[in-house]
């Protein structure tokens, strides 16, 4: 079944507690139909902007929306964002089925959705235990069927998957995945960027409350490298560096250490004709994908300037 997602859209928004300016005119757009991962260091501003796009925080300057509407103007706003922050934001002596079940009635949600997601999250056989004696793993996804029960077009996840193990970070991914897939809008935000790499569409990427990146991951991330293996390095190099492209620029070739060069600008099949074409031997092929981790680290180690755009 396909779920109508609505648009997030933050505008000019700044939000100041005191003398600390937590989020600086940052402006971004998240789509349906996609998982957009929110990235920045501690203290960027992440969790202070979702909680305004959650209406749990006002802003001081700007706007954020969720279908052209600030939370507060949803008509059913359960059914409309599922927000997930706190892990433990649970009673200990309830059970997990007690709790959603408070929840459902608040948010005008039918019981049987409470058995629905108990299965779904992987929640059914601890149902009816006490929550102070979840595993950090449970009570995330407890908080995350908080966060669905009343099948939101709109998911805002902050570290969803703090405390998983392997198993467990799998299951989640294919679950977001599955949201997004229906038509739903996904926003999380997470410092496991390996994980992320793996999951998400698009990216916004703040810094000290500004934003430094926003757009598809492939674009940002740029065309990826081949490292090459070959006895026949150094002339492979010159012969490279000196070939034009389709009548464009040569490629750049970076010398990684003997017998081994990192080219950029030429797919590996382009490398393994040129090098055919000159009879020079290549032991290894290797595509370097870009990583999130690096492209992270390039934008929020170096200093403030031109946000960095995914559309041309």
């Amino acid at each position: 079944m396909s779920i109508d997602g609505l648009t997030i859209e933050v505008s000019q928004l700044t939000k100041r507690y005191g003398e600390i300016t937590a989020v600086r005119d940052l402006s971004f757009t998240v789509e349906p139909g996609v998982i957009t991962g929110f990235l920045g260091p501690n203290g960027a501003g992440k969790t202070t902007t979702m909680r305004i796009l959650a209406g749990l925080v006002s802003p001081t300057r700007g706007t954020a929306t969720i279908g052209g509407k600030p939370y507060r103007r949803l008509a059913r706003p359960s059914a409309t964002v599922g927000a997930m922050f706190d892990a433990n934001a649970f009673h200990p002596g309830h059970t997990a089925r007690d709790h959603l079940r408070v929840y459902a009635a608040m948010g005008g949600h039918p019981d049987s959705r409470v058995t629905e997601l108990l299965h779904q999250l992987g929640l059914a056989a601890a149902a009816d235990r006490r929550t102070r004696g979840f595993s950090t793993g449970m009570r995330q996804r407890l908080n995350l069927a908080t966060a669905l029960l009343g099948d939101p077009g709109v998911v805002l996840l902050d570290e969803p998957g703090n405390g998983l193990d392997p198993e467990g970070v799998s299951w989640l991914r294919g679950l977001l995945r599955g949201l997004a897939d229906k038509g739903r809008t996904v926003l999380i935000s997470s410092h496991v960027l390996s994980e992320v790499q793996q999951l998400v569409d698009d990216v916004v990427v703040i810094r000290r409350g500004e934003l430094v990146a926003a757009g598809p991951w492939s674009r940002l991330a740029g065309p990826p490298t081949v490292l090459v293996t070959s006895p026949d390095a150094d002339t492979l190099a010159v012969t490279l560096a000196t070939s034009p492209v389709h009548a464009g620029a040569p490629p750049r070739v970076d010398i990684v250490r003997r017998g081994q060069l990192r080219v950029h600008g030429l797919n590996a099949a382009g490398v393994a004709d040129l090098a055919a074409a000159h009879r020079l031997r290549v032991h290894e092929l290797v595509t370097e994908n870009a990583s999130l981790e690096q492209l992270f680290l390039d934008l929020t180690t170096e200093p403030l300037t031109t946000p960095r755009a995914g559309t041309p």
